[in-house]
This record gives C-alpha cells, structure tokens and sequence, in this order.
C-alpha cells in the first residue's frame, strides 16, 4: 500500500484495518443501533460513571423503552455487554465484557498501525 498523504488516508486506512478485523473470529456483529448503545456505554466506562438499564431506556433517541430493552438483551447475548447487580437490586448497571473489551483494543492497535503509515 501507498503511504498516505494526507490526514483523511489516515482514518481510509483505519477503516480499512477495522474490516480486516471484521472476518477475524470474535464476537458476532452489531446492528447499527447497538453499535450507537455500544459506545455510549464504553464512553460510560472510561469516564467511570455507571450506566443502568434504566438510564438507557430514558434516552430518546434511541427509540422506545422496550427497544432499548430488547438491544440490551440481544447484546447481552452476543456478549458484548454484561449486567451487574448495584446496591439496589432493582437496578442493574451495563458493563463492557472482557471480549468487548479486547475488541476495542485491537480497534486501537488499527488506528495506531494507520496513523504510523502516515510517517
């Protein structure tokens, strides 16, 4: 491949790397709404807030409670997120699963691989 030229080749070329990933075995796919969940509850982590289900079927703009639900569940099973207990049992708060987790480095390890192309 061609070394970039200019800024834009750098995220081309992490696209490019990210697909790559895509054919690798791992967790199945997402559809473009849990994808959207997905990174509101990995920017809830890294900025240690804690996230409920609750929390979640109150966004508006993610559709109704009972979508936001059955995303939820179906990411659940895909094992992209886990549920933990809190100090009420009622609530329950969205965690990354380990194999999220290791997806999203490998994600890092594409963006870094791209932008060193750039040098």
């Amino acid at each position: 491949m061609t070394t970039p030229k200019r800024p834009a080749d750098i995220y081309m070329r992490f696209l490019q790397l990210a697909e790559a990933l895509r054919g690798l075995p791992s967790l199945p796919s997402l559809d473009p709404l849990e994808e959207r969940i997905l990174a509101i509850v990995a920017r809830a982590g890294q900025d240690e807030q804690r996230l409920s289900v609750r929390d979640m079927m109150a966004k508006d703009e993610f559709g109704s409670p009972a979508t936001v639900h059955s995303r939820l569940k179906s990411m659940r099973e895909k094992g992209w997120i886990m549920l933990s207990d809190t100090e009420d049992t009622r609530r329950k708060q969205i965690e990354l699963t380990q194999a999220a987790l290791l997806h999203f480095d490998k994600l890092s390890k594409c963006l870094i691989q791209a932008a060193n192309g750039l040098r």
